[in-house]
């Protein structure tokens, strides 16, 4: 009863952390947990301590990101045994997605018949699934649907008409009017051309997640979608890195080789827009690029140089879309290309940018581990009590043309949304030529729009806080100046640590006649204010 009293009133204890962390957690469908301890982050305005474009204004502050650790279950999903239809590759590019009270994943399997001569060249390449109640221990069900090796008990779901996918994506949309289309899914297939195979998309629907069928008409050729079938300009596109939804229109972003009006070397992300999931645009953008990609290597060598892998896949946060893409490191040769994984984040769903300059997020394991060699980043990201869970896969390119066995799906965690950091800087504090005897340490963050007409609630995440270490909240009209009531004396103070400790002006928590645009500034106080980390601050409308 005292426990929950305290965090009732927001005094959280820094060492709490671990205690809530170490304690068994069992979430709900909105995001927090059966104890009421966190509420759903992606329902809030989150201004992340990373996004310069939330917190454009700073002074005497420096951004840590902060790396994740692998799960020591890891893989969680593994191979099935001989005769499954996930023998041979269990490739996570995948989802996972949380309704209700349960995880559900879904990803690309491949069993023997892979290596069959005698079985067209796409059609061993399918969709499974698996589920779990805390997101660690996944079962693979037997579904009953599709027939493999002789017999349905299996966990592959029904694609109809089915086509061979290589990557897939999934959006879960309870309020669609048609319930048919709750579901929605992308598909990386592929389509004939002279004698190869070209990469496209392809769109499906479904109302519980296992049975899917096709949105657009398509009569597959040996599991290959046909020219006259597309979706996408009949050029080389690989989807579905990331798909997700954004100011009303739906996004599907991959690497590609189509020709683009500012040329760049090898993979980059690539954009494609939809209005209704069917309907999908001729022309693309460019999603994301790297540094390195701007200088041209010439003909012939797409494999060499850095580059990205695959897209981006999306955690969408409301207001704010974090991202995880393939730093692609090239060779001459498959036996020197390996991959890590990258982080990036954008604003306006277009355009992504690394909020740390080729910051690597993770690195592919060591040779002899499960992931060695290369990364694949699927589209899983879930807040599970005290950690942030990221789901990842294996892909080792240095021998992929040997077909040997691969993949599996492994998560990382960090403590709770904290990806980075900001945290005081005293390089200018000093006597020097390009010093200050005296230097604060603050943050202005942009404008914000007022979600509706009643209170407003804001929470902080942070830690090492304490009485000599103290986080100063004030609150300004959009054009920076101080609302007298919120700001000065009247000022909200944080001196204690937590991933949603409320915020208090006047001793309360929630803030009435705000204006239609406002900013927040936040001030580092105290003798020991070098020991702060702040992660992010949360906006929500009661």
């Amino acid at each position: 009863m005292r426990l929950s009293l305290l965090l009732v009133a927001g005094i959280v204890w820094a060492g709490l952390a671990g205690v809530i962390a170490a304690e068994e957690d069992s979430s709900n469908e909105h995001g927090g947990d059966a104890h009421g301890r966190y509420f759903d982050e992606t329902q809030a305005t989150t201004l992340f301590a990373f996004d310069e474009v939330s917190l454009p204004f700073s002074q005497n502050l420096k951004l840590v990101m902060r790396s994740p650790e692998r799960h020591p279950a890891n893989p969680v999903v593994q191979r099935g045994g001989a005769g499954t239809p996930d023998s041979w590759a269990v490739q996570f590019y995948g989802s996972v997605i949380r309704v209700g009270d349960v995880y559900r994943m879904w990803y690309v399997a491949a069993g023997e018949d892979r290596l069959d001569k005698r079985v067209p060249r796409s059609s061993p390449w399918r969709v499974a699934y698996a589920e779990s109640r805390d997101g660690v221990n996944w079962t693979k069900p037997d579904l009953g649907l599709v027939e493999y090796a002789g017999n349905r008990k299996n966990n592959l779901v029904q694609i109809e008409p089915h086509m061979g996918i290589l990557n897939v994506k999934v959006l879960y949309e309870p309020d669609d009017p048609d319930p048919s289309r709750r579901y929605k899914m992308g598909a990386h297939v592929w389509f004939p051309k002279n004698k190869v195979r070209l990469g496209t998309l392809a769109t499906y629907a479904s109302a519980d997640g296992l049975r899917w069928k096709t949105l657009h008409a398509a009569k597959p050729v040996e599991a290959e979608l046909q020219v006259e079938e597309m979706l996408l300009p009949p050029l080389h596109f690989e989807p579905v890195g990331g798909l997700y939804k954004w100011d009303g229109l739906y996004y599907v972003n991959g690497q590609n080789a189509i020709a683009a009006s500012r040329p760049y070397h090898g993979r980059v992300v690539r954009q494609f827009i939809s209005p209704d999931f069917k309907t999908w645009s001729q022309a693309s953008t460019r999603g994301f690029v790297r540094p390195q990609q701007h200088t041209l290597l010439g003909p012939g060598r797409s494999r060499e140089g850095e580059q990205n892998h695959e897209g981006v896949s999306v955690w969408n946060r409301g207001n704010v879309l974090l991202g995880v893409s393939g730093i692609w490191h090239g060779g001459k040769e498959w036996k020197d290309v390996t991959v890590d994984l990258g982080f990036v984040v954008s604003n306006d769903g277009v355009r992504f940018r690394q909020p740390a300059h080729e910051w690597t997020f993770l690195k592919r394991g060591a040779d002899g581990e499960w992931d060695q060699g290369g990364l694949l980043q699927g589209q899983g990201f879930e807040n599970i009590g005290a950690q942030t869970f990221v789901y990842y896969g294996a892909w080792d390119p240095r021998n992929w043309q040997g077909s040997p066995p691969r993949g599996g799906v492994g998560i990382v965690t960090l403590p709770r949304d904290r990806f980075a950091d900001l945290r005081v800087d005293d390089t200018t504090t000093g006597k020097g030529d390009y010093q200050m005897p005296v230097t604060t340490s603050e943050f202005l963050t942009a404008a914000i729009s007022r979600k509706g007409d009643g209170p407003q609630q804001f929470f902080m995440n942070a830690e090492g806080l304490g009485p000599e270490a103290r986080l100063k909240v004030e609150l300004l009209s959009a054009n920076a100046v101080p609302l007298p009531d919120y700001s000065g004396a009247q000022a909200a103070v944080v001196t204690t640590s937590g991933f949603q400790t409320p915020l208090v002006w006047n001793g309360q928590t929630e803030v009435t006649g705000l204006p239609e645009r406002y900013r927040l500034r936040v001030t580092f106080e105290g003798e020991q204010k070098s020991e702060i980390r702040f992660s992010a601050l949360y906006v929500r409308a009661k």
